[in-house]
């Protein structure tokens, strides 16, 4: 049944959000549903206030990934399912999908089950010391708070280095660099996909952002801290999954090329940042 999503402006009615941008996933989508609706279901049961929903969002696929998201909707009447018709890039959906979320917290997780969802407990006890209150039974706090945590696997650096080639250690060295020196210096790992937004912070940022494909976490990142929005990183599993999108070299060309414009752009005054009214 098609109905309409609600809008991040609207009063939030969960306290987790999870958005998991997805394109040409429909093998690797299953195994990560499984384990996150596993975790959520079971926490939903231990704790009595915990309300969640699940928003997959098919980036214009053309496999069976909006059948398979929506086969776990018949299943699940927490996930919904904001099937795009044309690509817009993984920042484009997750940007989608934080709009259209409802949550007073929302995650967004990577649809490769990368990270093991267990690890949002870190997330959350993370964002709990920075908030002073748990989510789950203070979420209209929650919503009117601005906080990020990200999961990071910068503490896995010596052992993938390990793992690589030389281009691509030049590669990912080379992007690090950039994103020091253009655009965020505190971060060590910009890129992980699991990351913890508050309702206030998720409005602000993904209403200003711009860059729609794989360096949409640097310029999240950038306006977050621009706008004095707590950043914390937290350490959290990952293994590398067979099926990544990215393309070693053009891919990463592509995100240099994002990161100089992003730099350019708000350095010339072309994008701006506007502080929300209180």
């Amino acid at each position: 049944m098609k109905e309409a999503f609600p809008s991040i402006h609207d009063p939030w009615t969960v306290q987790l959000s999870v958005i998991i941008p997805a394109y040409n996933e429909e093998h690797r989508l299953p195994t990560m549903l499984d384990e996150c609706l596993e975790y959520l279901e079971k926490r939903a049961k231990s704790t009595c206030k915990f309300t969640y929903e699940v928003i997959v969002v098919s980036d214009g696929s053309t496999d069976k990934t909006a059948n398979v998201a929506q086969y776990y909707a018949s299943k699940y009447n927490t996930l919904k399912v904001l099937n795009l018709v044309k690509n817009r890039g993984k920042g484009g959906a997750v940007r989608l999908g934080m709009l259209s979320a409802s949550g007073s917290a929302l995650l967004f997780a990577d649809a490769d089950g990368a990270t093991k969802f267990s690890d949002l407990q870190k997330l959350d006890d993370s964002l709990r010391k920075v908030l002073g209150f748990d989510y789950t039974s203070n979420p209209a706090d929650t919503a009117l708070s601005n906080v990020i945590i990200c999961g990071s696997r910068a503490h896995l650096e010596k052992e993938e280095t390990a793992k690589r080639s030389y281009f691509r250690l030049f590669l990912m060295h080379g992007f690090h660099f950039l994103v020091w020196l253009l655009c965020v210096k505190d971060i060590r790992d910009t890129q992980c996909g699991f990351k913890l937004l508050t309702r206030t912070s998720a409005r602000t940022i993904f209403e200003a952002l711009h860059v729609e494909r794989w360096a949409f976490d640097v310029e999240m990142l950038y306006i977050a801290q621009t706008l004095n929005i707590p950043i914390t990183e937290i350490a959290v599993n990952w293994t590398e999954i067979e099926g990544s999108k990215i393309i070693p070299f053009w891919s990463w060309l592509q995100m240099g090329i994002d990161l100089f414009l992003i730099w350019l752009r708000y350095s010339i005054g072309a994008w701006k940042i506007n502080k929300p009214k209180m």
